[in-house]
């Protein structure tokens, strides 16, 4: 069973949907999608992971079912603002005193953003598919890049020195990545092209924050690094990427080697979205994780 409400954020609305029951004995878990600028709906599959805990999805500001705000500046797109929404989201759904969150790509930065502040509630942490830095990012991007057919690497590049990103030639491109580093699943299962729909449909925080593409960074977090921060992080913490992951292992890194309870799964099938690509060993792993939660 899931119900659906809305959380007042200031003179905005914050969008969730939870399975299971709050008060079950199990902690519940706050699933925070990527982007900046996607939707929840790539992520439905986690609420596999409800039974004797609750998952709670949400729609982080700007995106999917939560109040948009197209004509918002682009400097009005921050982590702080995010991880403001988030504790707002904890405390209208009383659990701030005892949670665990999952966050994927975009959301597992934001996850570790929150964690490293040691919030007293936080139980556990499942950073999954997310760089320690973007400079880490952009460097693995440029690798991978380099391993595209030669055409394809020359189409991007024309296209992002011409700023001519919105061409259905640069999409195309980006395709050939996405399809190995994004979601090996070809045809991409239905909601993960639904969510990628969506930030075509509204690209107000996704270009603000990122940029047109997943490999060409050029907006507000293009400098963005928890390194020097991420050893604050206490709770127990679970690391998940994929061996053909635009995470690659080096992005990676610095959360294993500086989070002091901190263990690491990487699934040899998979690229950005084990959950979609390795379903079953992803349940089984990350619920096997939070059951060791109390």
């Amino acid at each position: 069973m899931a119900i659906e409400g809305h959380a007042a954020f200031g003179d905005h609305q914050t969008w969730y949907r939870i399975t299971g029951e709050l008060g079950s004995g199990g902690v519940p878990l706050v699933v925070l999608h990527g982007g900046p600028g996607c939707t929840h709906d790539y992520l439905l599959r986690l609420a596999d992971l409800a039974g004797d805990r609750a998952v709670v999805h949400y729609d982080q500001l700007g995106n999917g079912k939560s109040t948009h705000l197209p004509d918002a500046s682009p400097d009005f797109w921050t982590v702080e603002l995010f991880l403001a929404e988030l504790d707002n989201l904890l405390r209208t759904l009383g659990i701030a005193d005892r949670y665990a969150l999952l966050g994927q790509s975009w959301g597992g930065m934001l996850a570790a953003e929150h964690a490293a502040r040691r919030p007293a509630g936080l139980r556990g942490l499942v950073i999954a598919n997310s760089p320690a830095s973007m400079s880490l990012w952009l460097a693995a991007a440029d690798r991978l890049r380099a391993e595209l057919p030669p055409e394809v690497e020359k189409t991007l590049r024309a296209h992002e020195a011409d700023g001519t990103t919105d061409s259905q030639a640069y999409k195309d491109a980006v395709q050939v990545f996405y399809e190995r580093h994004l979601c090996r699943v070809v045809p991409m299962p239905a909601e993960v092209a639904f969510a990628l729909a969506e930030i075509d449909r509204d690209p107000t925080v996704y270009h603000a924050m990122n940029g047109p593409s997943e490999f060409h960074v050029i907006g507000s977090i293009r400098d963005w690094s928890i390194i020097d921060r991420v050893d604050a992080v206490s709770a127990p913490t679970l690391l998940v990427s994929g061996r053909h992951d635009e995470a690659t292992p080096e992005t990676v890194q610095p959360y294993f080697d500086r989070i002091p309870d901190v263990r690491w799964e990487i699934f040899e099938e998979s690229s950005h979205m084990p959950h979609v690509e390795e379903p079953a060993r992803f349940t089984e792993v990350v619920g096997g994780f939070l059951r060791t939660l109390s």
